[in-house]
């Protein structure tokens, strides 16, 4: 189905011992051990096909490699983990290959290490393919898949974890097979055989990389043909999100052949239903497992891998200016000349922050947020970025905008004169970054909550002109090239003034008239919490457009997180390594 560059070295197999009993099997990867274990008793494997094996691509195309002796879906147990990191887990590894063949011998490889480190005990579930005849591509696939976890559940207590502790990590079409056993527990996909099936098949967690096949016009077994768009185009409705459904992280590239939209989709389904869950978009990746570490920091969050340490303020994390070489200020309007001046209006005003050691020529522009009521350029959605991006070596450029809200009677919309300001002050920056050695077409900006909604409008409707041009700087674009929208709110008709009223979720809950989409629209990176009050779904709905324009954006959500998310973090969670996502999609948008 694909190749991918994820892949790692596999050590090869080493059978080390056959046990009868069960048809186990023992033997070693590199320093683990391994205890293979049938998953159909013989003769009671539903819906057998002559064509199917169960065995990974390794050993499936190895010249010894006996088909007969390889028809049984099976299990794979790693080592224990450590006594002293061990965290009374479990994790189901499951392959992809497209339902064709079980081809990621390397994630299993790279997985089962990060994840026993981690304290849990690792098992690598085999299932049958290739695809069987007759049937839906996945069905054999989630009959194995559903035993399994029972099985997996039912050695609880003998290999020393929770029975309610039990993940799956997966790809692609292993992560649709994932998806089924997150959120179709309920539903049989074969008539019991044995007492086994008594014990309940539903798991705690999932992690899904690139999810294949979710979209309506790919649950064939096809890339999505329509690239999971289209008003015909839903969730594929085999999918039940019944109430044992549980909490999923999500990792897609934004250029995926099998829709990041079959990711947006599933992400909204959890949302309806109250369900913790994240979502990670990386633009222009194509298929593949990217963001392990996100995964990790969700599990984290979520108390799976142990208690959380406890939260550390953001602004004692960066208290320092010592990586800053000068800061200028200036005017944002020349005086008497401000458009739309309103007497209970603060003034608003530049703030140039240099570092001491210049490794870029692009600037970054930041500001607050305060629901057009107030902004503090020295509060903790500015200094802390401000700081660590001057530690970068990068150009900080920090605005204060006018607030209040414009008067009831001036007839002006909750932020105008914001957007007013910020249009000149991107003029400003543009017209004079060369005198500072700094680049006039590499200049981003970034706000948060009300300062995300106005970096919203700064990247989508930099053509629409919100003053009349005053002086000659005034003759400068005042476009951008990239945004960075953390938390913003009132990007949705629901919470268009206020806190989102439906969640976003509805399909009738659509993106403000405000944004143009213009020619000019920028790649943004969107950080939003998963629980957040002014909702998550302001994000999410703006990257599908953006993504429907050809335009590859950035998308993280955070579980379990509300609105301010990084003022205060526990160490080891996204909420606490946010800033570090603004450096890697600076990396992307920066063009030295």
């Amino acid at each position: 189905m694909r190749t991918t560059s994820s892949h790692l070295p596999f050590l090869k197999s080493r059978i080390c011992k056959f046990i009868i009993l069960m048809a186990c099997a023992l033997y070693t990867i590199g320093t683990y051990a391994v205890e293979r274990e049938l998953v159909w008793p013989k003769g009671k494997m539903p819906d057998a096909q002559p064509h199917q094996i169960a065995a990974m691509t390794d050993e499936a195309g190895g010249e010894k490699f006996k088909p007969d002796k390889h028809r049984v879906a099976y299990l794979e147990w790693f080592d224990a983990p450590a006594n002293d990191v061990k965290n009374n887990g479990c994790m189901i590894l499951i392959s992809g290959g497209g339902y064709y063949n079980c081809c990621d011998v390397g994630l299993i490889a790279l997985w089962r290490d990060t994840f026993t480190k981690l304290g849990f005990q690792c098992v690598n579930f085999v299932y049958r393919t290739p695809r069987p005849t007759g049937l839906p591509i996945y069905q054999t696939a989630w009959e194995d898949g559903q035993r399994a976890v029972r099985m997996v559940r039912s050695e609880a207590a003998k290999r020393g974890f929770d029975p309610e502790r039990i993940g799956v990590i997966a790809m692609s079409a292993g992560s649709h097979l994932g998806l089924l056993l997150a959120t179709s527990s309920q539903t049989p996909a074969y008539a019991p055989i044995d007492k086994l099936d008594e014990v309940p098949c539903h798991i705690n967690w999932a992690l899904l990389n690139a999810p294949a096949y979710v979209t309506t016009d790919a649950e064939t077994g096809t890339p999505a043909t329509r690239l999971g768009y289209g008003i015909d185009v839903k969730l594929s409705d085999i999918f039940k999100f019944d109430e044992k459904t549980c909490p999923i992280s999500m990792q897609h590239g934004g250029n995926d052949e099998y829709s990041p939209n079959g990711s947006t989709l599933i992400y909204r389904e959890l949302r309806k239903r109250g369900i913790p869950a994240e979502v990670h978009l990386y633009p222009n990746r194509r298929h593949g497992a990217f963001g392990l570490d996100r995964a990790v920091e969700f599990m984290r969050q979520m108390g799976f891998i142990g208690e959380l340490e406890p939260e550390v303020p953001l602004m004692s994390r960066y208290p320092s200016d010592d990586a800053r070489r000068e800061v200028i200020r200036e005017a944002v309007w020349p005086e008497g000349r401000m458009p739309d001046f309103q007497e209970h209006q603060c003034e608003p005003y530049l703030e140039w922050h240099f570092p001491k050691e210049l490794k870029t020529k692009a600037i970054q522009i930041i500001y607050s947020g305060g629901a057009y009521v107030g902004n503090d350029p020295d509060g903790f959605e500015v200094a802390p970025a401000r700081r660590y991006l001057n530690e970068k070596g990068m150009t900080v450029v920090t605005m204060k905008y006018r607030t209040p809200r414009p008067t009831a009677e001036s007839g002006l919309a909750k932020h105008t004169s914001a957007w007013e300001d910020l249009q000149r002050a991107i003029r400003i920056v543009r017209s004079k970054a060369a005198d500072y050695g700094l680049d006039p077409e590499q200049i981003g900006i970034m706000g948060s909550s009300a300062g995300g909604h106005l970096t919203l409008m700064g990247v989508t409707s930099s053509m629409h002109q919100t003053y009349l041009p005053i002086d000659d700087i005034d003759k400068v674009p005042c476009n951008v090239q990239w945004g960075i929208g953390i938390y913003p709110a009132y990007a949705l008709t629901d919470g268009a003034s206020d806190p989102n009223t439906e969640k976003g979720n509805p399909d009738s809950a659509v993106l403000v008239p405000e944004f143009s989409f213009d020619l000019k629209t920028a790649p943004m990176l969107f950080l939003h919490g998963d629980a957040d009050v002014y909702a998550s779904m302001n994000s999410v709905k703006t990257w599908e457009k953006m993504r429907s324009m050809g335009i590859q954006s950035e998308l993280h959500t955070l579980a379990l997180r509300n609105h301010c998310f990084q003022v205060a973090a526990s160490p080891g969670t996204g909420s606490y390594t946010w800033l570090e996502r603004i450096s890697d999609f600076l990396k992307y948008v920066v063009k030295e």
